[in-house]
Order: structure tokens, then sequence, then C-alpha cells
């Protein structure tokens, strides 16, 4: 062999040998290129990512950082980079996943696409409670609905008072983004309150000569006072009677409102003092406000009443949650003495 020709067969070794160093270099480059897109990156340490409203793309940083949501941030910087992601970003409630990808979870947040918050609610005493309870779901704090509520310029714009908005919550499933606000979310509860008010329940409102805020009061005394739902209809027609005929409606579930003592199992003369609006032992007519969060199945109930005479009623003396119905004084004066007498040989005082 000839000494060009191994020099030749060296030359190409050698340049075949650094092609092969230099693929090898820019496999390890391209594939580490790769990965940062496509790795998993994500930790197991939050089922979600809660980005409030206003943040920037450094307090999204502080917040992954802060909650240990990456495995490597400075990968997730790089990818964000790549994929011009952070001049704007979105708020809302996004689902992770254990070893989501960069790639992955940066185009969910650049769409904005986040899981959406189911809202259930029912049978919730106060209003106060409510707001408390909307603001551990959706973004909106507590202090927003509550001083959303309880403005008369603001919910007068609805027709609604302070006292009666509650009216407008119908107790049901929702669902919100994480990111609503108070006002956006007391819209969509309008909205829904005027489906469910549909022509056929107005007409019946207005059979009775009252309001669908009305309604709704009417609705709460009678979830109150009725243990078993068969007998809604019975006292929402009892109450419809003394409203007709212009009697106080003597409910005790108004007494013990008023008296904002929910403890109370019995209701005695010091609590039938109360100065209260929603006393309706002083008071004529409908309470300014429901007294809980009526159901639905009552608010039918007073729009389809039982009709009949009664008048009175008493919880039984056997405890069962049913009561006695009567039509005359002394009729109740006889079965109130019965639960009276019930309650004392179960040392019930108070």
């Amino acid at each position: 062999m000839s000494k060009k020709t191994s020099k030749m067969k060296l030359s190409i070794k050698l340049v075949l040998t650094f092609g092969a160093f230099i693929l090898f270099i820019g496999g390890i480059t391209t594939g580490k290129y790769v990965w940062r897109f496509i790795g998993g990156n994500v930790t197991d340490k939050a089922a979600y990512l809660y980005i409030p409203t206003g943040s920037s793309y450094t307090d999204l940083l502080d917040i992954i950082k802060k909650q240990e949501l990456l495995r490597d941030t400075a990968s997730f910087t790089w990818a964000a980079e790549k994929m011009n992601f952070g001049k704007k970003i979105k708020p809302g409630k996004y689902r992770l996943s254990a070893g989501m990808s960069n790639r992955r979870l940066i185009n969910m947040l650049k769409s904005g696409n986040q899981e959406p918050v189911t809202l259930y609610f029912q049978n919730i005493r106060l209003k106060e409670n409510f707001v408390v309870m909307v603001s551990k779901k959706l973004e909106a704090d507590s202090n927003s609905l509550s001083t959303l509520l309880n403005s008369a310029e603001f919910v007068d714009a609805y027709g609604f008072t302070p006292d009666n908005v509650y009216t407008v919550f119908i107790p049901n499933s929702y669902e919100f983004y994480w990111n609503t606000d108070a006002k956006t979310f007391f819209t969509k509860m309008f909205e829904n309150y005027q489906q469910f008010w549909n022509e056929e329940r107005l007409a019946k409102a207005k059979k009775l000569n009252l309001t669908t805020a009305e309604v709704s009061i009417l609705a709460s005394i009678v979830d109150s006072e009725a243990l078993v739902d068969r007998e809604m209809p019975i006292i929402a027609g009892l109450y419809l009677n003394r409203l007709n005929k212009g009697i106080k409606l003597e409910a005790d579930p108004t007494v013990i409102f008023a008296n904002t003592d929910f403890t109370i199992r019995r209701v005695l003369n010091k609590h039938l003092r109360k100065d209260s609006p929603y006393n309706t032992y002083i008071h004529t007519g409908l309470p300014p406000g429901p007294i809980t969060m009526p159901s639905i199945a009552a608010i039918d109930a007073v729009l389809n009443p039982k009709t009949h005479n009664y008048i009175y009623m008493c919880a039984k003396e056997d405890f069962s949650g049913t009561h006695n119905f009567a039509s005359n004084l002394g009729d109740h004066l006889a079965n109130a003495k019965r639960f009276q007498q019930a309650l004392n040989d179960r040392n019930i005082k108070k």
C-alpha cells in the first residue's frame, strides 16, 4: 500500500470520527433541547395551580417556586421564553398532573384552559354563611361579596333590597371559573333566578298577590317549619290563610331568627318579646327577608298550597316532626297543651 493511500484512509477515518463526534454532541444537544419541552417536570405537590387575577409572569414564577410545583424551574423559564409565554398571564384554576411537561403546562396556561369549579348549595341559613362558603370556592372574597349584597344601590338595580336579595340564590349545582369576581357571580345567579321564575311560576305568584321575593320569604318559613316535605303545601296554605285574614303569622322560626340563637328548642315568652322586624309575633305580614335559604320544594309548595281552613299549627307531641293543625283556637290550645306537656316530660326547658 502506498504512503499516499495510507494517508488518505487515515484522513477519511479522522473525518468520519470527527463527524460522528459532532453528530453525537449534536444529538445530545438536540435531545436536551427537546427534553426541556417534552420531559416530565411537574411534581406531585399540588393538584391545582391557582393564578390570581392581575398576576404577572414574575408572580406566577413565585407561586410555582413557593409551592414547589416544578422539578426544574429553569427549564420552564427557558421553554416559556421559546414559546413566547409570559406577556399576558390568564388567571384561573388549572389542573396539574405529576409528570406534566413544560410544553403541555405552558400551552394550558397560554390558552386559559382552566377547570370549572362546581358550586353546590342548599339549606344555608344566613347570607353571611353563604358568602363565606362561596369565597372558599371562588376567587371572590367574602368581603367583596358581602359589600355587594349589602349595597342598596347595587341590588336595587335588580329589584331587591339588602334584606331580600338573598332570595336570588336558588339552591342547585352551578359551574363557575375560579377567577369569578363578586359582580360576575351575582350576575350569573340573577340570570339563573330569572330562568327559575318562568311564566308558570310568575303567574302563580301573581295569583297569590305575592312578589317572587315574598314567595321565597314565605317559603323560608315553610322550610323551617316542615321537617316532612309532604306537610309543606299544608303549612304554606295555613300561612297564606293568615296573610289573607291579616292575622300575624306567629311563626316560631322567625322568633328564633330574630333572637339570633339557633340553639333554641323551646320558644319562651322572653323570646317572643324580641323587638325585630323578623318577629312575626309582633309584626303583621311577612318579615323583610328570608330566615333561611328556601328549598325549591318549599318555593313550589307556596306556589301550590293546599286549600283548607287551618290557621293554627303545633308540633305533635310524639316528636315525629309532623304537626297538628287546627282551624279554631280551642283545638289549637288543646294541641299546644299536649306538646308543652311532652316538652316538660323530656325536661326541655329552652
